[in-house]
């Protein structure tokens, strides 16, 4: 969704901050063996896809090892993005 005013393009600061990330750190953590998910998000609190992803996953582990329901989805609803 583009607005021909301003040039402001949904998603694109999330999409540039999830490549910085990448670009910053990914080459360090191949080198080290480890497994780099970049976790950007925009001021509005949409997530990027590689976030939502890993977040998604995290979710499983601990509905896989929580009996009750209400810790089912606390990963989602528990994440709050404080400014620094």
């Amino acid at each position: 969704m583009k607005n021909h005013n301003h040039g402001f393009v949904a998603g694109q600061a999330i999409t540039k901050a999830e490549a910085g990330k990448v670009a910053k750190h990914e080459k360090a953590c191949i080198e080290n063996q480890h497994v780099f998910v970049p976790f950007a998000f925009d001021t509005f609190g949409a997530l990027a896809p590689d976030a939502v992803r890993f977040l998604k996953r995290v979710q499983q582990v601990v509905s896989s090892n929580t009996a009750h329901v209400k810790g089912q989805n606390f990963v989602f609803r528990g994440l709050l993005f404080r400014k620094g």
